[in-house]
């Protein structure tokens, strides 16, 4: 039997445990529900257990049969902060909470790789360190539990990565896709509040206006984008919060506005807050007012090591046939923490369409209206249980 037909078998299970724990999603690091039906998804495995101190983590490891290297799957647990509207009959029982990126997917999908391997264990020429993540939506679990010890969790580094994330829209449904190189974009977060002095509207000049500089500093900071930095290493910034004000004839003390900015080079992601620092705190000045702003880097960008996306490509091919696998011809502008991994360990990240629909129509990821098609989940499964087996048979030989 094949690692995909016996994921085919354990399909219907993972159907299931994808669907409950969609109903009860929680959200950042503290994912208690989450933590106790995957344990329970876990119990009889021979695996070597351990959870997180700061975080609801759960760590696995699978000692092969064969003395060898390690390998690491990766699955995020946590949700989104939105409520519901897709209509599935399964559909979140808590307001403002969804699993509107597919991390359920994901985590059910970790959990068929463990089944399977498990199941292979005297085969296993090393061991699989199964890293089941909360915080992923903008925590840095990721970096929480390669703190606690993640990658040094089978007694020795882990020797390569791999993680998979599921697409509601864009990929055909059971598509791969994945590019050597940068994948995803670095992202960070530019916080600013604006300290002017306020006044009646009808005496503007009475008062120190701080809604006109800090709409300059908007429009400044894209201007800064194209007059600073190369367009062929881009940059994106969206501001997404903007507050200033309580009455069209009152002039407000402050003005407050966030953005979040993405680059795809270390280069650009080390200057581009420093930049938009810049940018505001002379536009404050030039209009006389005081400013706070701060800069903080968040997630680096997500990098292939080339020689596993070929890896990664070539096993797609193998398992799956050659028309599942498409290589993208750009990265995507989305962040993710599996980056703080694959900056210390080569690996790869790679997408799977699970677009029940159209996928030029249908919502995307983080949309409240987003659906997942879970008959992707055998593949997948058996994807992350198929890099492991031939990794760790490249190591051992």
């Amino acid at each position: 039997m094949t690692l995909r037909s016996d994921a085919a078998a354990l399909l219907d299970d993972l159907v299931a445990l994808r669907r409950d724990l969609h109903r009860i999603p929680e959200i950042g690091l503290h994912l208690p529900r989450t933590q106790e039906r995957v344990l329970a998804a876990l119990d009889g495995l021979p695996l070597e257990l351990s959870l997180g101190k700061n975080l609801s983590s759960i760590t696995g490891v699978l000692r092969g049969g064969k003395p060898g290297g390690t390998v690491l799957l990766r699955g995020d647990m946590d949700a989104l902060p939105v409520t519901e509207a897709s209509g599935e009959e399964f559909s979140s029982t808590l307001d403002g909470a969804m699993h509107a990126c597919g991390h359920d997917l994901h985590t059910a999908g970790l959990v068929g790789a463990a089944r399977l391997l498990a199941a292979r264990r005297e085969e296993l020429a090393g061991d699989v360190v199964f890293m089941f993540q909360p915080g992923e939506e903008g925590w840095d679990g990721a970096g929480i539990m390669i703190d606690e010890g993640v990658l040094t969790a089978s007694g020795k580094h882990v020797d390569a990565a791999y993680g998979l994330h599921v697409s509601a829209a864009s990929y055909a449904k059971g598509q791969f896709t994945a590019r050597p190189g940068t994948l995803m974009a670095a992202s960070g977060a530019l916080e600013v509040r604006v300290r002017g002095e306020g006044g009646h509207g009808s005496s503007p000049h009475d008062a120190r206006d701080p809604i006109p500089a800090a709409c300059e500093m908007v429009t400044a900071l894209q201007t800064m984008v194209t007059r600073t930095f190369d367009v062929f290493d881009p940059v994106v910034v969206t501001v997404g919060s903007f507050h200033a004000g309580t009455r069209r004839n009152i002039i407000p003390d402050d003005a407050v506005f966030e953005a979040t900015l993405r680059s795809f080079s270390p280069e650009v992601a080390a200057r581009v807050g420093e930049k938009a620092v810049q940018v505001c705190r002379g536009i404050a000045d030039a209009h006389g007012l005081d400013i706070d702003v701060t800069y903080e880097p968040e997630y680096p960008a997500t990098v292939n090591d080339a020689a596993a996306y070929d890896f990664v490509a070539d096993t797609i091919r193998d398992v799956f046939g050659e028309e599942r696998f498409t290589e993208m011809a750009d990265p995507i502008t989305g962040s993710e923490d599996f980056s703080r991994v694959l900056e210390r360990v080569p690996g790869a990240y790679l997408f799977l369409g699970a677009c029940p629909t159209d996928p030029e129509t249908a919502p995307d990821n983080h949309s409240p209206r987003a659906r997942f098609d879970d008959s992707v989940l055998g593949d997948g499964a058996a994807l992350l249980a198929e890099l492991a087996v031939r990794r760790l048979g490249l190591l051992a030989g």
